[in-house]
């Protein structure tokens, strides 16, 4: 889970920053999809930011991290399915 924000947190946190990363990414998609794009995301995004010495801390520090990262989730499904 996201820094300690509990399941409900994540999930909210996830559907948040699946929708802001669908809309940036210009892609279509529900609410399942957008939650699970941002749970993604969110481990994803601190994957890459903490190679790099980057964290988010609070709900809008995981919610930008967690956006980037389901952008980053996004355009490798893109590229790999060549839409």
């Amino acid at each position: 889970m996201m820094n300690g924000l509990g399941l409900i947190g994540t999930l909210v946190v996830g559907a948040l920053a699946g929708w802001l990363a669908s809309k940036i990414m210009n892609n279509q998609g529900s609410l399942v999809r957008n939650v699970i794009l941002g749970v993604v995301g969110g481990i994803v995004g601190r994957l890459v930011l903490g190679i790099v010495g980057i964290s988010g801390s609070g709900f809008f520090g995981n919610l930008i991290v967690s956006a980037i990262g389901a952008c980053i989730v996004i355009w490798l499904v893109n590229s790999i399915t060549k839409k």
